[in-house]
């Protein structure tokens, strides 16, 4: 692995991409830091630290804490994750769609382009009800936190809430073209992981007071280490299906013949589960939290993260999302049409309508498993907070994706030593680039 950075240094262009990679992260990190005007900085700060373990928490988290100061990048890039999945899930539906998806790049950059509409328009709508939402909001203390409410205020705070996440949508595909690829990842990788030196900091500072033990933090990194590994092996994992195409003879040249095989993920949906799973428990509340009733206040206590009947709903949901965005993703019938199109077969069954039930009772077997290990990951991190009072979130939605895109990234940076023949990072075998 040492020799594949070291490899690093003797390829001019890809010197040239993780450059441009750092520099764009470096512009979107500083303009997380630009505060939009007309906000008391302090009231909202004190509001947001009330508001963790809410939907407003987990927003925060994916815009690398930017909504907490409500910076031009309040929104970060979720509005364009939203857009995507929203696409992803109408190709299914909607004919038009469905058909652009099979054109190629052509149609490719069709769908990007209706992506970006789609951004806009939901950070429109989501920095006016952020707008209107604010001037209703206070403090602990009880001082408003926007100082002249109106529609000035709401016009201003749509506008710069748009125009900022249109500005890291174009940062993410400038990252995608000119830097190391993934360029929308690595902001949402940016965002989390520069809450990693806090945390850093508050485990050094409560060994050093005695409130942890040393023998204790030793055993906390060994665990992060292993938990890690644990992630980057069953991400890096499939399932293969032997395939075997069938020779044709076509005029005097002879086609087909070899052997191949079709992998499967453990877990193919990625981390789109419990994103969705957190946000729709945490949407009631969050709205509970703005309804002084007794009623309402319970309701949000209960829906809480640590709590028994909010780990259940949670783990239901990741598991119904799990099917859910697979089967959208997937189809084992279009796979095994295609398959018996070009004569390939999987050896024992027979072509089209077995074939596709074969690879469906595969798929829902590893995509049970998968489900199950996003669950562990993902209730990983109230467990470690209530039982040993760890001082920071450690698994999780962003865990999965922390890892997933260092794995990827990874993948791309092999991909370009490997080209120009220089040693990768891996001397046996591979990276997997995730799917």
């Amino acid at each position: 692995m040492i020799g594949g950075f070291r490899n690093i240094s003797k390829v001019p262009e890809l010197q040239k991409r993780i450059l441009y990679t750092l520099l764009f992260l470096t512009i979107y990190r500083i303009g997380a830091h630009v505060p939009t005007p007309g906000i008391d900085t302090a009231a909202l700060a004190a509001f947001f630290d009330q508001a963790k373990g809410s939907l407003l928490g987990l927003f925060d988290m994916f815009a690398g804490g930017a909504l907490s100061n409500l910076s031009v990048f309040a929104l970060g890039i979720m509005p364009y994750i939203s857009a995507s999945i929203i696409l992803q899930l109408l190709t299914v539906v909607i004919p038009h769609l469905e058909r652009l998806s099979k054109e190629g790049d052509a149609g490719r950059r069709k769908i990007i382009q209706y992506t970006r509409y789609g951004t806009v328009v939901l950070s429109l709508i989501q920095g006016f009800g952020i707008s209107v939402g604010l001037e209703n909001m206070a403090g602990p203390t009880g001082v408003s936190i926007v100082l002249h409410p109106g529609w000035a205020f709401r016009l201003m705070t749509v506008v710069t809430l748009t125009a900022g996440t249109a500005f890291i949508m174009w940062l993410g595909e400038q990252i995608t073209d000119k830097g190391i690829g993934n360029g929308i990842s690595l902001i949402i990788f940016a965002g989390i992981v520069c809450r990693g030196p806090s945390a850093v900091y508050n485990t050094f500072r409560l060994v050093s007071t005695g409130e942890m033990s040393i023998f204790f933090a030793v055993f906390l990194i060994v665990f992060m280490v292993a938990v890690v590994a644990f992630i980057v092996y069953v991400e890096s994992g499939q399932r293969r299906i032997p395939v075997q195409y069938a020779k044709r003879v076509v005029g005097r040249k002879m086609y087909g013949g070899q052997s191949t095989h079709l992998p499967l993920k453990v877990n193919t949906a990625g981390v789109i589960p419990p994103i969705f799973a957190s946000s729709i428990i945490m949407f009631p509340a969050t709205i509970a939290n703005f309804i002084p009733h007794p009623l309402m206040k319970s309701v949000a206590d209960y829906l809480m993260p640590g709590r028994f009947f909010y780990e259940l709903l949670y783990v239901a949901f990741i598991i119904f999302f799990c099917y859910f965005y697979t089967a959208v993703q997937f189809n084992p019938v279009d796979v095994a049409d295609n398959m018996k199109k070009y004569g390939g077969y999987v050896p024992g069954i027979r072509p089209g309508k077995k074939t596709a039930e074969y690879i469906d009772r595969i798929l829902t077997r590893l995509t049970f498993n998968g489900a199950i290990y996003v669950s562990a990951v993902c209730v990983l991190p109230s467990v470690l907070i209530s039982k040993f009072n760890v001082p920071f979130f450690f698994g999780g939605t962003a865990l999965l994706i922390v890892v997933g895109v260092a794995i990827d990234t990874a993948g791309q940076i092999e991909t370009h030593l490997l080209t120009r023949q220089y040693e990768g990072f891996l001397k046996k075998g591979r990276m997997l680039k995730r799917r």
